[in-house]
């Protein structure tokens, strides 16, 4: 898995943060949290995440990451007034921390239709006839 922060700088189309700089560590944590939430999904799945589509999960990492990025809290609107001025911004509801999409989920777990609990055949095996 190859995502870094110069990855989600040039998905951002920013420049990438220097070494010391807060926002570098930020962005190296929740590229470690999206990686940990697809290795715990796999866990729980019983899939080996080496056997993952690698270019899939990195492009999962960086989508989940960057969203975050552009909306990391959960403020629907901020208004600050002084005086006789005002200023107000609405933003996109987050939820506060690295999410990935359930359509994400699918491109990296892909369900099938023919996959179910248990079947029941009602009808004998023609074979069996014979």
């Amino acid at each position: 898995m190859a995502v870094t922060p110069e990855t989600i700088a040039e998905a951002l189309g920013r420049t990438t943060p220097t070494a010391g700089d807060p926002v570098l560590a930020q962005w190296n944590m929740w590229i470690a949290d999206a990686v940990r939430a697809i290795q715990r999904r796999a866990d729980k799945l019983s899939i080996d995440v080496a056997s993952l589509d690698v270019d899939d999960v990195d492009y999962v990492v960086r989508e989940a990451v960057t969203d975050h990025i552009k909306h990391p809290d959960d403020a629907t609107q901020v208004a600050v007034a002084i005086d006789d001025g005002n200023v107000s911004r609405t933003y996109r509801s987050g939820r506060g921390r690295v999410t990935i999409l359930p359509e994400w989920w699918e491109l990296l777990f892909p369900t099938t239709a023919t996959r179910r609990a248990f079947e029941i055949d009602t009808m004998p095996n023609p074979t069996a006839l014979r």
